[in-house]
């Protein structure tokens, strides 16, 4: 019988959620972070018409999709790659950049990819103590070890939601060593556009990257289209390990047309934040702990293991599936993605009922 290569061997499968809705019972996904709206009307109509052309190769460049990008972001400086979402490109830059010989690092409750990455790139995965659940720049510095290559940061984070701001990112990258490649994951990012904060013009001049995707605010998780700005020369090497085609024509076509659609994504968005944050007060309100969050998710804290695993199973037994976060290092704590008002009202409903029935 043939075994992997020793390092493929050792990984654990990454963890995705698991939904199966007991008898009886209607299946509410809230563990995946997908949007509470279908994508733009304009993208669902490209995307149609681009499937008369389905027996072609799509464009290996995205040209039109990397152009309308650089126009709207206003990017002038470093090179536009596409990928089959940004886990794509967080695995290739990985490939890419570390190794037996060099080291990733990221915050302690980092997205639980970024450590999949590394290991599938044979690279030793580090980690930083995170202030609460809010990453710690000095302590990311103090981590950094000779060997080094890579700090993933996402920023909004997930699983926590919560930020830090710009000026933080700019200490980091300005305070550690040169040669140290800095990935910052705005995946959520749109979220978080209105404070004026994404780091695009980081990347000019330095060893940085600034990813994003289209899977969240624009609604197209299913076509997978992740993106990010980097440095020309470090394009070039990523572009080496990156597979040829890897984003259907279709979806190319849907998220031009997403993009070009702010209207649409801006009104995702803010609906998305009105019901997150009215959820957040109604969990409060019965003492159920919640973060912050500048996202389209919120991260509860039941402060226990069990009593997480306990509410997450009478979630489940109602049909609701929230994600348990021990991945991250927080067994304490579920994972909710914003839905509908009616959707969230449900789950409220049946958390204070689960918490009614677990209080002495």
């Amino acid at each position: 019988m043939i075994r992997p290569v020793p390092h493929v061997q050792a990984m654990a499968p990454y963890a995705l959620a698991k939904m199966e809705a007991p008898p009886g019972a209607s299946l509410l996904s809230l563990s995946q972070n997908e949007s509470l709206r279908p994508p733009s009307p304009a993208a669902i109509a490209a995307s149609s018409k681009a499937l008369m052309d389905g027996a072609l190769y799509p464009d290996p460049d995205w040209s039109e999709l990397r152009e309308n990008l650089l126009s709207h972001f206003m990017i002038s400086a470093g090179e536009v790659l596409c990928g089959n979402g940004s886990l794509d490109l967080i695995g290739c830059i990985a490939r890419t950049y570390s190794g037996s010989d060099r080291a990733v690092l990221a915050p302690e409750h980092a997205y639980p990819f970024f450590r999949s990455a590394a290991q599938m790139a044979g690279a030793r995965f580090d980690t930083a103590p995170e202030n609460g659940v809010t990453v710690s720049v000095d302590n990311l510095l103090g981590a950094v070890r000779p060997d080094t290559a890579i700090v993933f940061v996402a920023n909004p984070g997930n699983p926590t939601g919560t930020r830090i701001p710009k000026s933080e990112l700019y200490r980091l990258r300005s305070e550690m060593p040169d040669d140290v490649l800095l990935v910052i994951d705005e995946a959520y990012g749109e979220f978080a556009d209105h404070i004026g904060e994404s780091c695009f013009d980081m990347v000019a001049g330095t060893n940085t990257i600034v990813l994003r995707t289209f899977s969240k605010a624009y609604g197209l998780a299913g076509c997978r289209v992740g993106w990010g700005v980097f440095p020309e020369f470090i394009a070039s090497e990523v572009q080496k390990v990156m597979n040829p085609n890897n984003i259907a024509s279709a979806s190319q076509v849907a998220a031009y047309a997403a993009l070009s659609d702010q209207e649409y994504m801006r009104e995702t968005c803010a609906l998305t934040a009105s019901i997150r944050d009215a959820t957040a007060e109604q969990l409060r309100d019965v003492g159920i702990n919640v973060f912050d969050s500048s996202t389209n998710f919120l991260l509860i804290d039941f402060f226990d293991a069990k009593a997480a695993q306990s509410a997450d199973s009478f979630l489940r037994s109602k049909g609701a599936f929230l994600r348990p976060q021990s991945g991250a290092g927080l067994p304490h704590m579920l994972r909710m993605t914003v839905g509908s008002e009616e959707a969230m009202e449900t789950v409220v409903d049946n958390l204070k009922n689960w918490r009614e029935e677990n209080t002495p």
